[in-house]
């Protein structure tokens, strides 16, 4: 790349399901430094695996990309002067570039049969060979080729790969990278279907949208030789490259759905915060270099460097997510607040038809969650309109000789009210402790129970304020008959 080129990185997903938090974090390093030099971000959708293809997949993807404010400045749904991007409207550029590889003697017609590629495997795994191509179809000669293709035999295009030397090349992460061609497949590039393989598609795709850094994940590794092989058969400078490390487990396996939630739209919908995923998902891997753990998209942008992405895995600990997600969601102004988790409370089965109970409630419960989901946990008590009492302290609390006088004392003493209020609870409660001569937690605690069922919950006088009185009557009588 030239000093005055324009950085141009891309996000290229498969439309196959759900975005993985692997590919958010990919998407997010590609944003980052394109952002950081001054250049473009583009959204490619690589769907020429037709067999895994799923439909509205892609109108997913791009609207969690922009729920992650990693808004891209070319793409299927924006345009742009490198388009059409969405690899299957492409097929025609790729067949042309095939015959060329062909043509060049790069690559070569294959006609083997999925029945004897088996068999050829098969062969292969018993002697203790790594599979791969043997070359059958390489070494066919033009007259045989013509003969085969007159006939209309089913056949590939496969890429001609050196048998002897060396691939080498320096990751932008990991640094010196040498294969030994000899070990190199003879890659598919054309199936029989006329779609491109991923190989063939990207290395095309990625010179014409003149893509200056491909940042993906270490997977592709092992693809990088026949890649640079492609751009030197074509005559093109390779862009720069970096392998981004696995993300694994606490344990320390690959992140996979058996151990949790891998894909992003699992954690929008229990309720994470865009800025708290990807602030999290950031520092999978990178990392700037003091103490700092809370960056906005734009301080990422103006922090971010690949020097700083360690070639080690990345460990994905949700346990890490759910704290930074709640102090995010801690800091949020009031009205945002309120919006975002009126509707998990909704679905925690409140009735939010009134805004101002709506917004008592939130205010309430806010501080003891670290997600939208984790309302219902907490805000089940504005809800139900009977008691329920399950935790064996409280059930003990409710046994003990203090709490009968307690409650019975409260009971008298509130139902004398006209309505209850913070201020009007204070004061009760000050009145039952002077008669009982009860205090402390032997005062308190039966309270709790008997309006929350819980010894520990949101702020005593805001749940009164809440409930008002009849519903904390009703509570109270129903604890004093358990």
């Amino acid at each position: 790349m030239a000093i005055n080129d324009t950085v141009r990185t891309r996000f290229a997903p498969s439309p196959t399901g759900y975005l993985h938090v692997g590919g958010l974090r990919t998407a997010l390093f590609n944003y980052l430094f394109a952002k950081h030099h001054g250049g473009k971000f583009i959204l490619r959708i690589e769907d020429t695996d037709r067999t895994r293809y799923v439909e509205g997949a892609t109108e997913k993807l791009m609207e969690t990309l922009k729920w992650a404010g990693l808004h891209y400045d070319e793409g299927p749904d924006v345009g742009g002067d490198y388009g059409p991007y969405v690899q299957s409207q492409r097929l025609p550029l790729y067949r042309e570039h095939a015959e060329k590889l062909i043509d060049s003697g790069h690559a070569y017609y294959c006609f083997c049969t999925p029945e004897a590629l088996e068999a050829m495997r098969r062969r292969q795994v018993e002697q203790g060979l790594t599979p791969q191509y043997d070359g059958t179809c390489r070494r066919l000669s033009p007259e045989e080729v013509a003969e085969r293709r007159n006939r209309g035999v089913p056949h590939v295009v496969r890429l001609k790969m050196p048998r002897e030397g060396e691939t080498t090349f320096v990751d932008l992460v990991r640094g010196k990278v040498t294969f030994q061609n000899e070990l190199i497949d003879d890659q598919i590039l054309l199936k029989s279907d006329g779609y491109p393989t991923y190989h063939l598609a990207v290395v095309v795709d990625d010179h014409y949208m003149n893509i200056t850094h491909v940042i993906r994940g270490e997977e592709w590794l092992p693809s990088v030789p026949k890649h640079l092989q492609l751009y030197r058969a074509f005559g093109w400078e390779p862009p720069r490259m970096a392998h981004l490390s696995l993300l694994l487990n606490p344990d320390r396996t690959k992140l996979s759905k058996r151990q949790g939630d891998v894909a992003v739209e699992d954690y929008i919908a229990k309720g994470y915060l865009p800025q708290a995923l990807i602030n999290f998902v950031a520092l999978l891997g990178w990392h700037p270099g003091d103490d700092r753990e809370f960056f906005t998209l734009e301080e990422l942008v103006r922090e971010f460097s690949l020097e700083r992405v360690q070639k080690s895995a990345a460990v994905f600990d949700v346990q890490k997510l759910n704290w930074m997600n709640g102090v995010y969601l801690r800091q949020l102004p009031e009205n945002e607040l309120v919006a975002f988790l009126t509707p998990f409370l909704e679905k925690a089965g409140a009735d939010v038809s009134d805004p101002e109970r709506t917004r008592k409630i939130i205010l309430a419960v806010y501080k003891r969650i670290e997600k939208g989901e984790d309302v219902s946990r907490v805000a089940h008590i504005f809800v139900h309109d009977t008691l329920n009492v399950t935790e064996p302290e409280a059930l003990e609390i409710l046994r003990q000789d203090t709490t009968r006088t307690v409650l019975e004392t409260f009971l008298k003493k509130a139902a004398e009210l006209p309505e209850l209020t913070m201020d009007t609870f204070k004061a009760v409660m000050k009145e039952v402790q002077k008669e009982t001569g009860i205090k402390g937690p032997a005062l308190w605690k039966p309270i709790r129970v008997a309006l929350t069922g819980e010894t520990s919950g949101p702020e005593l006088p805001a749940v009164i304020e809440i409930f008002g009185k009849q519903k904390v009557l009703n509570f109270v009588q129903q604890a004093l008959e358990k």
